[in-house]
This record gives C-alpha cells, sequence and structure tokens, in this order.
C-alpha cells in the first residue's frame, strides 16, 4: 500500500446511520455486524436487508458482513452439528447475495487447546484441515458464484501460520485471511503467541481483512485505538509491504469512538 490507507468500520444498521456521513467522506470500507444470529439468519432478514440497501445508496466502498459464529466451531466432527453450521455460512452468504456484500467473515477453528494437542494425536492436522473442508465446501462454492470472499479470523490462535495453511488448502479465491488485532494481542499478552505485526507477516497476500481493535493483552477488549497497549507502528509497518490491499476495519465496543480512532492513526501519521 504505497498512500495512507483509508480505515473503515464495522457497525449495525443502526449505528450505519449515525456514522453514515463519515463513512460516505471517503467511502470507507464498511462491514455489517446485524447478519450473525441464528434468531435472524432464521427469520425475516429480508427487511434488513432492504433497510441495508436504502441505507448504501450511492455508497462505493467495498462491503462485507461479520458472518453467523455464536456456539459453534466450523471443525465440529459431529455430522449433524456441521449441517447446521454449513447451513447457517450458507444463510450469510444469502445476506451477502441481497445486499452486495463481496466478504463474510467466519471465525478459525484453532483453539488455544488445539495448539497444544495438534501434534500430540496422530494426524489431527489433516484431520481438522478435513472437518473445515466438509463444513465450508458447499458455502465456499456459493461464495465462488456470488464473487464474495470467506475471510477466516483468528480467535484464540497462537500458531499465526495454522490458519493460514487452511485458507490456502482450499485452493480458492473464496477463501483468505483475516487477522483481528485484539485477539493477537490475547493470544500474544495470555498465552504465548507472537506479537500482532507477526500475524500480518504470516499472513501476507493472503490477507485481506483486519479488524483494528485496541486491547491489553488480557482479554477481548475491543477499546478504541490507543486505549490499549497494541504496537500500531509496527503493524502498519507490516501493512505497508503488502500487495492485497486488505479492508481495515475498525471494530470497537464503543462505536461512538470509531472516528476518533481513525483520528488516532491519523495523528500517528498511519492511515486516514
Amino acid at each position: 500500500m504505497s498512500s495512507l490507507p483509508v480505515i473503515g468500520a464495522a457497525m449495525t444498521l443502526d449505528e450505519l446511520e449515525i456514522h453514515r456521513s463519515w463513512l460516505f467522506e471517503k467511502q470507507r470500507d464498511l462491514e455489517l455486524q446485524d447478519f450473525t444470529t441464528a434468531d435472524v439468519l432464521n427469520g425475516d432478514w429480508a427487511g434488513l436487508a432492504e433497510r441495508a440497501r436504502k441505507l448504501l445508496n450511492g455508497y462505493q466502498g467495498r462491503l462485507g458482513i461479520h458472518g453467523p459464529f455464536w456456539g459453534f466451531t466450523i471443525a465440529s466432527p459431529d455430522p449433524d452439528i456441521r449441517a447446521v453450521v454449513a447451513r447457517r455460512l450458507r444463510q450469510g452468504l444469502d445476506v451477502c447475495a441481497a445486499i452486495g456484500a463481496t466478504q463474510m467473515v467466519a471465525h478459525s477453528p484453532y483453539s488455544t487447546w488445539a495448539y497444544n494437542n495438534l501434534d500430540n494425536n496422530k494426524g489431527e492436522r489433516d484431520r481438522v484441515v478435513e472437518l473445515v473442508h466438509l463444513t465450508m465446501r458447499d458455502a465456499v462454492k456459493q461464495a465462488e458464484d456470488i464473487g464474495a470472499v470467506i475471510v477466516l479470523e483468528n480467535i484464540e490462535d497462537i500458531d499465526q501460520h495454522a490458519r493460514v495453511a487452511l485458507a490456502d488448502s482450499f485452493n480458492s479465491p473464496a477463501v483468505a485471511v483475516s487477522i483481528d488485532t485484539g485477539h493477537a494481542q490475547y493470544a500474544h499478552g495470555s498465552t504465548g503467541a507472537p506479537p500482532v505485526d507477526y500475524y500480518v507477516k504470516a499472513a501476507g497476500n493472503r490477507l485481506q481483512h483486519v479488524h483494528l481493535q485496541d486491547a491489553d493483552g488480557y482479554a477481548d477488549r475491543h477499546w478504541a485505538l490507543g486505549e490499549g497497549n497494541i504496537l500500531w507502528k509496527s503493524v502498519f509497518a507490516a501493512l505497508a509491504d503488502l500487495a492485497s490491499n486488505p479492508r481495515l476495519i475498525v471494530e470497537i465496543k464503543d462505536k461512538s469512538k470509531i472516528p476518533a480512532s481513525v483520528e488516532y492513526l491519523a495523528s500517528l501519521g498511519l492511515a486516514q
């Protein structure tokens, strides 16, 4: 990225109404987060989709959604659970098709426990990959058909390379890598994982999405940028080496601090 990147944000439709002018001013990337729960996806979400289309009339930025993730893993060994998860992913992609979103965030299957046990049982690494393929194969085909990309976000991941290899295993343009800076900082501070910029370097040009949130290395804080202890200059130095132009999405609890978070990065000369 040769010039300062334009930062986007994650928010609900209610919050989009508040931040719409800020978003449109630079056509910032947007991640909608209204479509993550079973009650929404199993219900009449068409009304939410119509509201999104109206609010985004004239929008020219890159649009994505956070896909469903509550209560499941994409690597379940139970075929009945896998069937539910597979349906949730397809439902999320149905939303993408309806609103014109081209990216959907899904959660990594690699837990802290897994890190210490993947090599404890013979073939376990390959088994996790196989289970994810069984879960996601229909969703990946659907994503290919609609021109969307499923990005795999680190949650508890300690090994920053395993998720990248998992994405590569699909050999599909519809699967790529996401990084959540706060999750990486938690893993670094609490479970001995590398620092955040190492996650960026490991992903390389497979990286197409980043959740920007600040944290203290102890919990998943989702603080405004500048309120935690992430070394942002190292993170953006690693991002500057990439050609993949990942969507840089502020994802914080207090949505009123989204503009201030971007202003903080601007004050460091890192973004706009």
